[in-house]
């Protein structure tokens, strides 16, 4: 069975939508959780907006940190093991590289699901993550419906 779980999460209402599933299944199979935060490079220098500042650079990481140390205090103080990560870089490829680097034997995501036109113009990071992951990939798809979920302020409490 499953030991440990690579939760990738952007901030998103809709990513977080894969969290109630863990905190249900995680326990009871004492699962370790691995949450990942990855933050996308900056353009080239020449094409860096003028507005962004090294400071602004640290608050963006700090911010990440922060996040993920909110989930991460509510599922321990549900019992489960959580440790977390942020990293930099293309999201797919960073997920599968953490997914191998912690020794995680699934990726657990949110998607949208698109199809056609809307997966053609957007892409799918999961799609991608499929492609390159050498454990398991979970999607838990989410629709325009409302997303019934353990959010980070309710995670925090």
């Amino acid at each position: 069975m499953y030991q440990r779980a690579l939760v990738p999460l952007d901030g998103s209402t809709l990513a977080e939508a894969v969290i109630p599933f863990l905190v249900a299944i995680a326990g009871p199979l004492d699962m370790t959780v691995v949450l990942l935060r990855v933050l996308e490079p900056l353009p080239p220098m020449g094409e860096v907006p003028s507005g962004i500042t090294a400071e602004a650079l640290e608050r963006r990481e700090r911010d990440a940190e922060e996040y993920l140390a909110r989930l991460a205090a509510g599922l321990q103080a549900r019992g489960i093991d959580v440790t977390w990560k942020v990293r930099s870089g293309h999201v797919a490829d960073v997920i599968a590289t953490t997914a191998r680097a912690t020794g995680a034997d699934v990726i657990a995501m949110s998607t949208h699901g698109r199809s056609g036109l809307g997966r053609l113009l957007f892409g799918s990071v999961a799609e991608q993550v499929l492609r390159q992951a050498d454990v398991p990939v979970l999607l838990l798809r989410q629709t325009e419906a409302p997303v019934t979920t353990y959010t980070a302020k309710e995670l925090a409490r």
